[in-house]
C-alpha cells in the first residue's frame, strides 16, 4: 500500500474520527427547532460539500432565514463541545499515525469540516502534532468530489498527486481523491456502510481498522 508513496492524506470525519452519526443528531435538532422535519436523504444531498457549501444548500432548500455564516456559527456551536470531548478516534488510527510518523511519510488532512471544529477535535487528539498541513474544503474553490482540497494538500506537503494515498469513508470522498490521480483506501464506517460495495468499487484498497495495515508491517 506504501510503495512510492511520500505521502498520506487523511480525511476526518468517519476517517479519523468517529463523527458522522454526531451530524444526523445535529441536523434533527437545528431543523426541529425551526419546525422543519428531518430526511433522511439529506445527508446523501450534501455528502462532500465544504462547510460553506452545506451551510449555502440548506440556506436555500429550507429557506432559512439566517445568514451562511451565521448558520456555519450555529452548527460549530452545537458541534464544538462533542468534537472536543464525546467523539472517539477510529480503531488503530492514532498508532497508525505513530507509524507513518517513525517511517518519515508526511501527512496531511483535506477535510469538509470547518477550522473551529478541527481546532476541537485537535484539542482532543492532537492530530497537528502529526500533520505538516490541514486544509478545509472551504479554502478550496469547490468540495469533493472536485479534487480540489487533495490537490492543495499534495501541493503544501510538497509532493505530486501521484505519491499521495488519501483515506476516506465516503463514496464522495474517493472519487475526490481519484479525481486528483491518487491512490486511495477507503475505511469502513458504520455510517456509509450501505455505500460500501460502491466503496470497495471505487477504492484501491478498502480497511475496516487501521490495525489492518499494521498487522502486515
Amino acid at each position: 500500500m506504501l510503495n512510492q508513496i511520500k505521502a498520506v492524506i487523511f480525511d476526518l470525519d468517519g476517517t479519523l474520527v468517529d463523527s458522522m452519526g454526531l451530524w444526523r443528531d445535529i441536523d434533527i435538532a437545528f431543523l426541529g427547532e425551526r419546525g422543519i422535519a428531518y430526511e433522511d436523504s439529506l445527508q446523501e444531498k450534501i455528502e462532500g460539500m465544504s462547510f460553506t457549501e452545506t451551510a449555502v444548500f440548506c440556506k436555500e432548500y429550507y429557506k432559512l432565514e439566517e445568514s451562511v455564516e451565521e448558520l456555519k456559527s450555529i452548527w460549530n456551536q452545537m458541534a464544538r463541545e462533542k468534537y472536543r470531548y464525546e467523539i472517539q478516534a477510529k480503531p488503530g488510527a492514532l498508532r497508525f499515525l505513530d507509524n507513518l510518523k517513525q517511517k518519515g511519510i508526511k501527512m496531511g488532512i483535506a477535510t469538509s469540516n470547518s477550522e473551529e471544529l478541527i481546532s476541537a477535535v485537535n484539542e482532543a487528539y492532537h492530530f497537528d502534532e502529526y500533520m505538516t498541513c490541514i486544509v478545509t474544503s472551504c479554502s478550496v474553490k469547490k468540495g469533493k468530489p472536485a479534487p480540489d482540497v487533495y490537490l492543495e494538500a499534495a501541493r503544501q506537503l510538497g509532493v505530486e498527486p501521484g505519491e499521495c494515498l488519501v483515506f476516506e469513508d465516503i463514496v464522495k470522498g474517493i472519487e475526490a481523491g481519484k479525481n486528483a490521480g491518487m491512490k486511495v483506501c477507503a475505511v469502513e464506517d458504520d455510517f456509509s456502510a450501505h455505500q460500501k460495495e460502491k466503496k470497495m468499487e471505487l477504492s484501491d484498497y478498502y480497511i475496516e481498522t487501521y490495525d489492518d495495515i499494521m498487522k502486515a508491517w
